[in-house]
């Protein structure tokens, strides 16, 4: 009899673990985030078309916030206000790196590629030497095309200011650098899509440098999709239903290319205000891979640049906790295709 009512108990209590989580889950609100970016077109287009909210069912809100620099980003999930965005490799690694690993992980890749070197066109730059004595425009100080452009120029032999040598890299936001390019007060620029390719197509630049000539196999991560480990530990089961959205998004926008153009095209347009020109979008897509790949060899030699340039403190930070790809790995196995390491 003891043992019947100690099985009757369990059963019980089986039941009531099954059935709290939905309970707990109706009315929870998952805060998101992305840029107006096309490397962030998986937000975008799943955005646009519901599929996140879709994968989270009736009883869970998705509430999406838009940041136009991964700093900033990462600020607010330090403060509790994101669960998960979309971000360039170097601030999730900053993120890593401030808070001793314990505030993010990454857990997909978002895309690949669309970042490179526009020099103005009659600035007299036709070789990598003519770069001696000029002012490069990076995004912003730290972030992933800054450290990409600073490593370059180690490699190719140039000493920067700061150090007493004669080229200078500054932080412009993208933006302004248009606007500067279109006065010819900068020659040259380091950034990402779609401004790579605004600033040749409005700005009268030409492509100097696409930077997937410089990484092995032309793949390196430019975004992927992080989230706060806190909300991953809490609510792995959304987690779940996120990333099984976003690998559909992916290979839908890979499959239906010109009609994810159009949603991007009117997602942009709807967040700046401006839509992109049909030329800039079809060139910035043609530089970019969206990919759920988040393309670990690359985030690690972008990390190591990083501490060469000073970005990352005085000790080469660990960062083998950084990825968790349990989740995403389960969805892949799922839809029967192949899983990252």
């Amino acid at each position: 009899m003891t043992r019947k009512i100690r099985a009757v108990i369990l059963c019980g209590l089986a039941f009531f673990v099954g059935c709290s989580r939905p309970a707990e889950q109706k009315g929870l609100v998952v805060r998101a985030a992305h840029f107006p970016d096309i490397v962030h077109s998986q937000a975008l287009v799943g955005r646009a078309r519901g599929d996140f909210a879709r994968a989270l069912g009736p009883d869970v809100k998705i509430d999406w916030k838009i940041f136009n620099a991964g700093p900033s980003a990462i600020e607010a999930l330090f403060a509790g206000e994101l669960d998960l965005t979309y971000i360039g490799p170097n601030p999730a690694i900053n993120g890593y790196v401030r808070s001793k690993g314990e505030a993010l992980r990454i857990i997909a890749g978002a895309a690949s590629g669309g970042a490179g070197m526009v020099v103005r066109e009659y600035s007299g730059i036709e070789t990598v030497e003519d770069l001696h004595g000029r002012r490069i425009a990076t995004p912003q100080l730290g972030n992933t095309q800054d450290v990409a452009c600073r490593a370059w120029l180690k490699q190719n032999g140039f000493t920067l200011a700061e150090a007493g040598g004669d080229v200078q890299v500054i932080p412009v936001r993208n933006p302004d650098q248009l606007t500067l390019f279109a006065k010819k007060e900068i020659d040259v620029a380091w950034t990402k899509e779609p401004w790579v390719s605004r600033l040749i197509h409005e700005g009268g630049g030409r492509l100097f440098l696409d930077e997937r000539e410089i990484w092995e196999d032309g793949k390196f991560v430019t975004a992927h999709l992080i989230a706060s480990t806190k909300f991953l530990e809490e609510h792995p089961d959304l987690v779940r239903k996120l990333l099984e959205a976003h690998v559909d998004i992916t290979s839908w926008i890979n499959a239906n290319t010109e009609q994810a153009q159009i949603i991007v095209q009117e997602q942009v347009a709807a967040i700046t205000g401006k839509a992109l020109p049909e030329v800039v979008l079809k060139d910035a897509f043609g530089r970019t891979t969206i990919t759920y790949d988040p393309i670990r060899k690359s985030l690690m030699k972008s990390a190591q640049w990083a501490f060469e340039a000073g970005y990352l403190g005085n000790e080469k930070p660990d960062l083998s906790g950084i990825y968790d790809l349990n989740l995403l790995n389960e969805v892949l196995r799922e839809k029967g295709l192949r899983t990252i390491e």
